[in-house]
C-alpha cells in the first residue's frame, strides 16, 4: 500500500495507514492524525496517508481513539475520497457547489 504515496517519507513518524469497510455499513481507519470536520453527511479526516473524504447518509462516529489514531464510522458509505494537495482546491469548490 505504501508505494502509492509519495508524501512525508520520514520513518521515525510511519504509522499504518488501513481502511475496513464492511458491507458499507461500517467503516474502520487506522492511521488517522486529526479529525477535521464530520457530520452526518461527510467525514474529514487527515491520515498518514493525505486527507480523506468520507461521504455518505446518517453517518456517525461509533469509536474515536486519537491516542491510536483509530476511527470508527457507521452509517451507509456513498464514496471514499483522498484530497492531494494539487487537487484539494478543485475539491473544495465541489463540495461547497454541492451543498450550497
Amino acid at each position: 500500500m505504501n508505494q502509492y504515496y509519495d508524501g512525508n517519507k520520514d520513518k521515525t513518524s510511519y504509522q499504518e495507514h488501513d481502511v475496513i469497510m464492511r458491507g458499507r455499513k461500517l467503516l474502520d481507519i487506522t492511521g488517522v492524525k486529526q479529525v477535521e470536520s464530520f457530520d452526518n453527511e461527510e467525514f474529514l479526516l487527515e491520515t498518514v496517508m493525505g486527507i480523506l473524504s468520507v461521504r455518505g447518509q446518517n453517518l456517525q462516529m461509533k469509536n474515536l481513539d486519537v491516542d491510536k489514531g483509530i476511527v470508527s464510522i457507521k452509517g451507509k458509505v456513498f464514496d471514499l475520497i483522498y484530497l492531494d494537495e494539487h487537487n484539494t482546491e478543485k475539491a473544495k469548490g465541489l463540495f461547497s457547489k454541492l451543498f450550497r
